[in-house]
């Protein structure tokens, strides 16, 4: 791989114009300071034409999909010209720049990997507690895509892509990305709005995500998931955050 090669950025969203905005924003700033070529792609499943104007304001490419997730992603690696491929949830918070690191990581030749999971704002013991339970969880198990999982392209397309799925679309990407080689945390880059557990409650909302993950382990079907997960959270159609 070259020194410094150019990343395809892929975001997902629904609805998101607000924090999307503030993520072009702050790509746009890393990429001109650490002259790192990026090539923004936001997959857009409300086909929201203010989110278009957004896209052509900060130099990102708008496609317009369907409502589900894991197809998005595809859709947006489909277009994705770079050979590393970083898939960033609309609502992620970058922690200073985590480009060097992502750009070392992938050097070394790891086929992949995701940032450590951490809530952004003012910290709190449920939150901490929280992160280090995650922690365990990737460690014996799969980070979730609002972590922002990144993949050297040839690898993303030899392991079968994301699931065409609604929800739990990254789950067997990673699990044949780590049969294939090294898949590896880079430590700090990279914050989650903790919104979701504020206004669900901490434990409530990690417990409803545990049985979601406890049902698709034992087959039930992602579509089937993804309505429940709609049910119990009616202002989202395409569910952001899953650990």
């Amino acid at each position: 791989m070259p020194a410094n090669p150019p990343i395809s950025v892929i975001i997902p969203c629904w609805q998101d114009t607000a924090v999307l905005e503030h993520l072009l924003s702050r790509l746009n700033q890393l990429a001109r300071r650490s002259r790192q070529e990026l090539q923004l792609i936001v997959v857009d499943a409300a086909g929201c034409q203010n989110c278009r104007q957004l896209c052509l304001q900060y130099g990102a490419q708008w496609i317009p999909a369907d409502p589900c997730r894991g197809a998005q992603l595809r859709l947006g690696a489909m277009h994705a010209r770079s050979s590393i491929l970083w898939f960033l949830h609309a609502d992620a918070q970058l922690q200073g720049n985590p480009l060097p690191d992502l750009q070392a990581r992938m050097a070394s030749g790891v086929v992949g990997g995701y940032f450590a999971f951490r809530f952004s704002g003012k910290a709190c013991w449920q939150s901490r507690l929280l992160e280090q339970l995650i922690a365990w969880r990737n460690h014996f198990g799969v980070p979730y895509g609002d972590q922002g999982i990144f993949v050297e392209v040839s690898a993303y397309h030899a392991c079968g892509q994301h699931s065409p799925w609604p929800l739990f679309e990254e789950v067997e990407l990673v699990k044949r990305l780590r049969r294939l080689g090294r898949f590896e945390r880079i430590a700090q880059g990279l914050k989650v709005d903790p919104r979701r557990w504020q206004r669900d409650g901490w434990w409530r909302r990690s417990l409803h995500n545990r049985l979601l993950a406890l049902a698709h382990f034992l087959g039930v079907p992602a579509t089937h998931l993804a309505r429940r997960y709609s049910r119990s959270n009616p202002t989202s159609t395409i569910p952001a955050n899953k650990p």
